[in-house]
């Protein structure tokens, strides 16, 4: 039996066993919502619940290390691979940093690929037994979701739907494993993170039933974005929104501070930000160019783009 209900604003939850019953059905449902909201969430999305548990307890067990002992592995590279501290992180256009820490996973190469240039090799914490394991299955795990999610989307955009299967083959995606520790003083003008648009393709996220998240929406409105325990918030990427020539939005969100009764506790999350292998060009699908206009953005390789909005960001 399949699932279908709406969260906040009708943005669209969807049963991913929807996709075998109805694959049509399922992409119309994923495609409305991403059209306006740039938002769906994922129900029943066969990322087994072991594996979500043990990396959430593998993440916790990291950030509880003493701060010189994460900072060793702190290693510059925009932050690619590797540890990046509290207090770097800032949205583009805003002079507050965000309240958060994280540590980025991302592909693992053969030797000699033609990427290795670009996309840096893991490190992993030697403090934390099994980290390296389990964050690859998830990585693999995610990637596997990820495609399942972009063919739906290529159906809903009536293009072939293993049109991206070549379009993220050996794509420069990462896992992002996020800590917004407890909030025990008066923040200022800072937010665990600041209003922003996510520069991939798509993003895949675990861990976002601890209330904070919210989008906004056409009207300007900010309104929360409140998954299932399990379930997977999907959302759209400023990559897929150029691609699109617009059609699909990347839509500005955040993540607010606690209510007071909550401030006292961490948030965990886990997003996995899908992206375009290095070498593709973005530019305007066949058909997403009104007759008589030019596209919305020029071309721009995926990874010049990644480097262009890094920089925005501080993390280049």
């Amino acid at each position: 039996m399949t699932t279908t209900h709406l969260t906040t604003d009708n943005i669209a939850s969807v049963s991913l066993t929807e996709a075998d019953a109805d694959r049509d059905a399922f992409a119309q449902k994923l495609g409305r919502s991403f059209e306006e909201y740039g938002f769906a969430v994922l129900a029943d999305h066969g990322i087994p619940d072991e594996l979500i548990q043990r990396a959430e307890q593998k993440a916790k067990e990291f950030f509880a290390l003493p701060d010189e002992v994460k900072r060793g592995y702190a290693l510059g590279q925009g932050g690619a691979r590797g540890y990046t501290p509290f207090g770097i992180e800032t949205a583009k256009g805003h002079k507050a940093f965000d309240l958060k820490e994280f540590w980025h996973v991302g592909r693992e190469l053969p030797e000699g690929h033609a990427f290795a240039d670009i996309m840096a090799a893991n490190v992993w914490p030697e403090e934390v037994p099994g980290f390296r394991e389990t964050f690859l299955e998830l990585y693999d795990t995610f990637d596997r979701t990820g495609f399942k999610v972009l063919s739906a989307i290529a159906r809903y955009l009536g293009i072939d739907e293993n049109y991206f299967r070549d379009t993220v083959r050996d794509g420069n995606s990462v896992l992002r494993l996020l800590h917004y520790p407890p909030q025990k003083e008066a923040t200022g003008e800072h937010i665990r993170a600041g209003a922003h648009e996510d520069i991939n393709t798509i993003t895949l996220l675990l861990g976002a039933e601890e209330a904070g998240l919210e989008l906004k929406t056409r009207d300007g409105r900010w309104i929360p974005v409140s998954p299932k325990p399990g379930e997977l918030v999907i959302n759209i990427g400023d990559m897929l929104q150029r691609l699109t020539n617009g059609r699909l939005r990347s839509t500005p969100h955040r993540v607010v501070n606690p209510t007071p009764d909550r401030a006292s506790n961490a948030r965990y999350s886990m997003p996995f930000f899908l992206h375009f292998r290095p070498d593709f060009m973005i530019e305007a699908l066949p058909g997403t160019v009104p007759a008589g206009e030019e596209p919305k953005w020029p071309p721009i390789s995926s990874h010049d783009y990644l480097l262009e909005r890094l920089r925005e960001i501080k993390l280049a």
